[in-house]
């Protein structure tokens, strides 16, 4: 099949590199090159990357002009295959390829239409998940349903690890939606029952309400592995007023009257025991304000800090 990939996001690649291996890819259509990291260097979409280095046209778009509308209908496409593009598609650019445009999206649709399905997942404390290959449409991830499977999310996983897993069975599924497609069985039905919604995350939602249920810390915990993590606040001590991001935790049962963010015991082999609304958080591992990673006793023998000491 003769296939243009929309896909900007890091997960784009793998999708990329399969098809490549079955299909004719006419082009790449990706966003622009964006700064990255300290130096602010011009970095390119790692589609692009690969674009370039296998010799594919590569479009980068940011904004779906005429001249852009006439490159991809040159191309003849037979489908459009779309993997966290980022963009709107409009429907004058969905509607060129013969067969149309699907998508391959994170979830089980219409559950988490939007930006961040994996993320809200786990801070929902999901324990099912899965891929959806659906057509494009005018609306938000609202397209009729081609394929859907699903998979358990295990208490442990994080953003990292769910997302290594939906990204092996989103090819699958992508890989199953092309083959249906390329035979003629493809049969869309609508998406039935209730939508839900995600949105992208800014970097203040890592901050600990250390008045939530220790399960809701650790679930916030789960799902911004990747970014921006989980941060508190020191409120005493040498490093009072800085910041402190959470790098490993798990939960432990409390019944205590001690007031939430406090530091209620001390395991000099694990890490320290902070008091939540509902039982308690046991952080392991830490990185303290423009330094290193580091065990969570190794933080409080630094920062001065004992039983009853609290965060914010």
């Amino acid at each position: 099949m003769n296939i243009i990939f929309f896909g900007t996001a890091g997960i784009s690649k793998s999708f990329l590199e399969n098809i490549d291996k079955k299909h004719k890819i006419s082009a790449v259509i990706t966003m622009p090159d964006k700064p990255a990291a300290r130096g602010q260097q011009l970095k390119m979409p790692a589609v692009k990357t690969y674009a370039v280095e296998n010799k594919i046209p590569c479009i980068q778009v940011e904004k779906f002009t005429d001249e852009i509308l006439e490159q991809i209908k040159n191309y003849n496409a037979d489908v459009g295959v779309i993997v966290s593009f980022g963009k709107i598609i409009p429907e004058r650019i969905f509607t060129l390829p013969k067969l149309g445009c699907f998508n391959i999206h994170f979830s089980l649709l219409p559950q988490y239409r939007g930006a961040s399905p994996v993320q809200q997942s786990l801070i929902d404390g999901q324990t099912e998940t899965g891929v959806t290959a659906f057509y494009i449409d005018k609306g938000l991830d609202s397209g009729n349903i081609i394929l859907q499977n699903s998979l358990r999310i295990e208490p442990d996983d994080t953003s990292c690890t769910l997302f290594d897993k939906l990204i092996n069975l989103g090819i699958s599924v992508m890989n199953r939606t092309l083959d249906m497609l390329d035979n003629g069985q493809c049969l869309a039905k609508p998406q039935t029952g209730t939508p839900t919604f995600c949105s992208t995350f800014k970097k203040e939602d890592g901050k600990v309400d250390w008045s939530k249920p220790a399960d809701e810390i650790r679930n916030l915990f789960r799902g911004l592995f990747l970014w921006p993590g989980i941060f508190t606040t020191v409120a005493e001590g040498k490093l009072a007023g800085k910041s402190l991001k959470i790098i490993d935790c798990k939960t432990a049962e409390d019944n205590s009257n001690a007031q939430p963010g406090s530091i209620i015991s001390i395991d000099k082999t694990e890490g320290f025991l902070v008091k939540c609304g509902k039982n308690a958080l046991l952080v392991t591992k830490v990185q303290p304000e423009s330094k290193s990673k580091m065990p969570a006793c190794d933080f409080l023998n630094g920062a001065g800090l004992t039983k009853g000491s609290k965060f914010n």
